[in-house]
């Protein structure tokens, strides 16, 4: 009778392991799949309202990639919160361990959390948008991207910049495509033999004649230096952003060869050797 009570025993045991583990087993692939289809619509979705925003002629481009980045991290927070659930865990039980899990990823990754808030900061802001030429954090560039941790930016080079937004919050952002007007500064020296007033009216005449630059303010033309070999004559004449470096680069070439066919030099340091 002993033996016929252990083997029911037995069997007992064997019947309760065997619908534990298959209970379990269930569980964590349900939990397994719910993962994989979570992750998957996350993208599908932050996919999806990244096209249809960027559709939108009226919407601010700069906030498309932080939109999508959003929903896309509320959907996986949302999945694990279903997975937890899969295993048992209770609704205040998982609000206790996300918080102390953010607690502890937060301790543990500071600097992260520190472009996540100058990010918003920037886009709060906004002391640049995407499309914006901007020098900062000692690169420059066409803004292509405002991210929750980082920007893209891609130089005039052609090469892509990826910098940590608190690098650029923590540094003075100059932004050259902010405003409608930029001023062009140039600076030539003629000899001290030279006629000043010549030399100024020819530069100003350039200046005057070139239709990209602005009457008002009007161009000026002025001596900004008494220089070791040279007197030093300044431009300065405004102009639309657009077309800043190719009136900057024309009145360069026209003032150096104006210059030449009225006969005033542009002198260059020279080197006396002086024999003993």
């Amino acid at each position: 009778m002993k033996e016929i009570e252990n083997l029911e025993d037995y069997k007992t045991f064997a019947s309760e392991l065997f619908k534990f583990g298959f209970e379990h087993t269930v569980t964590i692939f349900s939990a397994i799949a719910i993962l994989i289809v979570g992750f998957i619509i996350a993208s599908w979705v932050s996919r999806i309202i990244r096209n249809r925003l960027e559709k939108l002629k009226r919407f601010d481009k700069t906030l498309i990639p932080v939109l999508s980045q959003i929903v896309r991290y509320a959907i996986l927070v949302f999945t694990v919160v279903l997975v937890l659930a899969e295993f048992g865990v209770q609704t205040t039980s998982i609000i206790a361990v996300i918080g102390a899990a953010g607690l502890a990823i937060g301790l543990a990754l500071q600097g992260t959390l520190q472009n996540v808030a100058a990010g918003l900061m920037l886009l709060f802001l906004r002391p640049f948008k995407i499309g914006d030429f901007i020098e900062c954090a000692s690169v420059s560039g066409t803004v292509d991207e405002i991210g929750m941790f980082m920007t893209r930016m891609r130089t005039a080079q052609g090469l892509f910049i990826a910098v940590p937004n608190s690098k650029i919050w923590s540094d003075t952002i100059t932004n050259y495509s902010k405003l409608p007007t930029r001023r062009i500064d140039l600076v030539v020296g003629i000899s001290y033999d030279d006629d000043i007033d010549k030399a100024r009216g020819i530069i100003l005449k350039l200046a005057e004649k070139d239709a990209r630059v602005l009457d008002d303010p009007a161009p000026v033309v002025n001596v900004k230096n008494l220089g070791d070999s040279s007197v030093d004559l300044e431009l300065r004449a405004w102009t639309k952003r657009q077309d800043y470096w190719q009136g900057r680069w024309d009145l360069i070439r026209d003032v150096k060869y104006s210059l030449d066919k009225a006969g005033v030099s542009i002198p260059y340091p020279h080197v006396q050797m002086v024999s003993s």
